[in-house]
């Protein structure tokens, strides 16, 4: 059964379920991820012994920030609209990502998922050698492609097919108003003479993005190209702690089926969807190890 036939199968009072949205689950969890991120940042500051290492804890937790992101995206963490914006809008200033073109670009990938020359996370080919893993793993492409864009958009008109005319306008504003944020934290370091930003903000970015892409190769690497949510995108069975890290995003190929479903809810939907999933992986060392071991064939 593909995930149209699954979904046209539920009762409304199942889709009610699946899809209801909850403010205090959204920020319990989200306390949660802050509070763990506000010790890390405290015991760096205190300059705790080894606290350097710390950096790269923090640094995983700072750019899984972009799991919640993508979740504000779809509007489904919060019950309330504004709160889903702010929050969004807070991630995107940490992970150095226009919240407002992130939006129309994943909006798109959920629209032409796995769709040559539609999807426009196909612009961005996937390692087919084991150089081109190693400088995909490394984030460097990322960082340079979220500058580009954020540079882009401020001071030309945006080119990008996904984004609609309407939005042009404040796709631009965005990132002129991200731009002055940043240059005014720059500015206020340099005046002070502080590293602090360098610490607990830049450095643990740099470290903890090979993380974040090993994390998000597996949702659609080596997926066909097929219209079925269940076969081009991977579901992959973790632990606890990886799916508290990533909002329960591993449950991916339920999240394409269904984006309306919260985070919180997903571990039910796949309860539902689990025997209808057509490409799984147990555990992202196992995905990456095949990964590599397929590459250049």
């Amino acid at each position: 059964m593909d995930h149209k036939r699954l979904l046209a199968s539920l009762s409304g009072d199942e889709r009610r379920r699946l899809t209801s949205l909850s403010d205090g689950q959204g920020l319990f969890k989200l306390g949660q991820h802050m509070i763990s991120i506000g010790l890390l940042v405290w015991l760096i500051l205190v300059e705790v012994p080894g606290w350097p290492v710390l950096m790269l804890p923090l640094g995983i937790l700072l750019v899984f920030l972009f799991t919640l992101l993508h979740e504000t995206v779809h509007r489904t963490p919060f019950r309330s609209v504004w709160l889903n914006k702010l929050v969004g809008r807070m991630c995107s200033i940490v992970l150095i990502l226009p919240a407002d073109w992130f939006r129309y670009f994943h909006l798109a990938h959920h629209r032409f998922t796995q769709e040559p020359d539609k999807d426009p996370e196909l612009t961005e080919p996937k390692p087919e050698t084991i150089q081109q893993y190693v400088f995909h793993i490394s984030g460097f492409a990322v960082w340079r492609g979220q500058m580009m864009v954020l540079f882009r958009n401020a001071f030309r008109a945006n080119r990008d097919s996904f984004v609609p005319a309407r939005g042009k306008a404040r796709v631009m504003r965005e990132a002129q108003v991200m731009l002055v944020v940043y240059f005014g934290l720059l500015a206020g370091s340099i005046w002070t003479g502080s590293a602090t930003l360098l610490w607990i903000w830049l450095v643990p970015l740099l470290v903890g993005q090979p993380f974040l892409r090993l994390y998000l190769l597996a949702e659609h690497g080596r997926c066909p190209f097929v219209a079925n949510m269940f076969e081009n995108t991977r579901t992959t069975f973790t632990n606890r702690l990886v799916r508290w890290l990533a909002w329960n995003m591993p449950y991916h190929a339920e999240h394409h089926a269904y984006p309306a479903v919260p985070y919180h809810k997903l571990p039910a939907f796949h309860a539902t969807a689990r025997e209808h999933l057509q490409v799984t992986e147990d555990g992202y060392v196992r995905f990456n190890a095949k990964f590599v071991k397929q590459l250049g064939r």
